[in-house]
């Protein structure tokens, strides 16, 4: 009889290291994110993973949602659940990861491929997707906080409204493609001949104010839409604390310069940007409202509700970070 100890078989601890179910994990990508450059890079992603001994199950989507029903669905135990995407693929992901209670919610790898890439940007996720594979295989878990929208929806690092809001799941794929960032730039300036302002009830332990805004947003986030630091130079990704942004209708040139040289952070305030920290907040107004949730449509509301979920999910991020 033929023995199966280590001493007769020397590749055994190595073949187990491949099978074990907890070196397992779900690899989904959206072949059409960024440049479509995963396309390129895929084969060499997948060959950083296997040799650090992880299986790879490959799942690519194939319409908005797809990512977040696979995860949902999903009923195998995986150590990680790594994505490649845009910031809106990695929504799908933790969303259909808290709405599967039947699994525990397991380290999320994230290789950025989208257009602007912020959240990855504010954890020191590197650009180059060969990169982000590696610190998948290498990096360390780091607890991040989410956000609740509502009862029911969830968003990573960004809630928002009015001016330039739809402008991110407007302008089509195939110009996000060609030409990257500028993209949401043009659409943007088309968007101008469209500016409104909203009136909001806004509750908060720390502010309660009513008032008309051209733009807000309720982040966790060092940078949104490609720019750093707009939300505060002291953003703590798992404090429990989002950074609220709230903008006022300009009325000239120089109140638009004001608000402009705030958010730069050359003058220190601003009659017109409500600028603090909360972990909860409900906004009302009388009249249906266009919110987006990490960059994609997320429906329309008089009423929104969002809670900080302290340190409710892990991820993958450098090691010196």
């Amino acid at each position: 009889m033929m023995s199966t100890s280590l001493e007769s078989n020397p590749h055994e601890s190595l073949y187990k290291a491949v099978v074990e179910p907890w070196k397992k994990v779900l690899f989904i990508f959206n072949p059409v994110a960024g440049k479509s450059q995963i396309r390129t890079d895929i084969v060499d992603i997948l060959d950083i993973l296997s040799r650090d001994a992880y299986v790879v199950t490959c799942y690519p989507t194939k319409c908005r949602g797809d990512a977040r029903n696979v995860v949902r669905s999903r009923r195998e135990d995986y150590l990680y659940v790594i994505c490649a995407g845009g910031d809106g693929t990695l929504d799908e992901v933790v969303t259909g990861m808290m709405e599967n209670q039947d699994k525990p919610f397991v380290p999320i790898g994230y290789i950025p491929a989208g257009t602007t890439n912020d959240f990855a940007n504010s954890l020191g996720i590197p650009s180059d997707m060969k990169e982000a594979a590696r610190v998948v295989a290498r990096g360390k878990r780091f607890d991040c906080d989410l956000g609740r929208f509502n009862d029911d929806m969830y968003f990573t690092y960004v809630a928002a409204f009015g001016i330039f809001t739809e402008t991110s799941y407007e302008t089509p794929q195939d110009l996000k493609n060609l030409l990257g960032h500028m993209a949401y730039i043009m659409q943007g300036v088309m968007d101008l001949g469209k500016i409104r302002t909203y009136h909001f009830s806004v509750e908060s332990d720390e502010l309660s104010i009513s008032d008309e805004f051209v733009f807000g947003m309720i982040t966790n986030s060092k940078s949104v839409g490609g720019f750093m630091d707009i939300t505060g130079n002291r953003v703590d990704m798992c404090d429990g604390l989002f950074e609220v942004t709230l903008i006022k209708m300009p009325t000239n040139i120089l109140e638009l310069g004001e608000i402009v040289q705030y958010l730069n952070r050359t003058i220190d305030t601003s009659d017109f940007v409500y600028q603090f920290k909360t972990s909860h907040i409900v906004m009302e107004s009388q009249e249906l409202v266009k919110w987006t949730r990490d960059g994609e449509y997320g429906g329309t509301y008089k009423r929104v509700e969002i809670t900080n979920l302290r340190e409710s999910f892990k991820i993958l991020v450098p090691r010196d970070k």
